[in-house]
């Protein structure tokens, strides 16, 4: 027995969604769990070099599992003329038209809804998910000359990043009501950040409004030789990667934030208040004891 699974997502020109994903993967892990082997066939436009449906050859298999999507249209009609043998299966998806051939041709239809009593889209089903990184990168600060590496290292980082499997959240720190893209506060920034699993950053902000809401920040200094995001590192007991790294630095900083090693550091960095802040009322509060006349005594 060996099943093929695929769907709308198999076409050339079918469009991939994170619901179709998710249903696919839901699906297919069901499938491991029961032991039974399979194959995934893959839109070449959405995933080059993972088998396509051209690329298939029919005997091999034994079932056809169609999962999410539409039932209809020649698409999936011809899909029964090119595995007559196969037993054909179609889970999770819609139904337009009961009596269409498309629909007809499956020998059991497992549908979401259009079919029978609606069931629940495989893309609710709960598996683990990968972590969300918030990605916040300054790309300015011209007032470092020569000294800066800004661009290179933000390519580097973000290529770095694009092929690791989590959820990347590029986010801003500039605040502007009228853009309904950014956040119109500082407090609805924080509460974004404090939702995410690891804050990705070469922006000084980036790193101590992680920490402040207790997330570990895998923080890069984009000056030669340190500016201050090296700095409020210090000041934070924060590591922080120098404007020279690369992949290997990268991958050690990940898997030191997402460890609950990483994440109890960020949790105890964000208990401790500016020391500042201290420093400021003792100063203030010594000048208005100095000053009898001072407003407000």
């Amino acid at each position: 027995m060996r099943v093929l699974m695929t769907g709308w997502f198999s076409f050339i020109d079918g469009e991939v969604t994170a619901g179709d994903a998710l249903a696919l993967d839901t699906a297919a892990a069901a499938l491991a769990r029961a032991g039974i082997p399979y194959d995934e066939a893959w839109s070449p436009v959405f995933r080059p070099g993972a088998m396509s449906l051209e690329e298939t050859e029919p005997a091999r298999y034994t079932h056809l599992v169609f999962v999410c999507g539409p039932v209809h249209g020649e698409q999936v009609r011809n899909l029964h003329e090119r595995f007559p043998h196969c037993h054909r299966v179609a889970v999770g998806v819609s139904v337009i038209d009961p009596a269409d051939p498309a629909v007809t041709g499956f020998h059991r239809v497992l549908a979401r809804d259009g079919l029978g009593e609606p069931g629940r889209d495989l893309a609710g089903v709960p598996e683990g998910a990968p972590p969300v990184a918030g990605v916040v990168l300054a790309l300015g600060q011209g007032e470092y000359g020569a000294r800066r590496r800004h661009d290179d290292v933000a390519a580097r980082l973000t290529g770095w990043l694009g092929e690791r499997d989590c959820a990347a959240l590029p986010l801003d720190t500039r605040l502007d009501p009228r853009d309904w893209r950014l956040c119109s506060t500082a407090g609805q920034f924080v509460a974004v950040v404090r939702r995410l699993d690891v804050v990705v950053t070469t922006r000084l902000h980036g790193l101590v409004l992680a920490l402040r809401a207790g997330v570990p920040a895998l923080a890069i200094d984009p000056v030669d030789g340190g500016g201050k995001v090296s700095a409020q590192a210090g000041v934070w007991e924060w590591p922080v990667l120098p404007a020279s790294a690369g992949a290997r630095e990268f991958d050690a900083a990940w898997i030191w934030c997402l460890s609950e090693e990483g994440r109890r550091a960020a949790r105890d960095r964000a208990a401790a208040p500016p020391a500042a802040l201290g420093r400021l009322i003792e100063e203030l509060s010594a000048a208005r004891a100095a000053d009898p006349a001072a407003p407000g005594r």
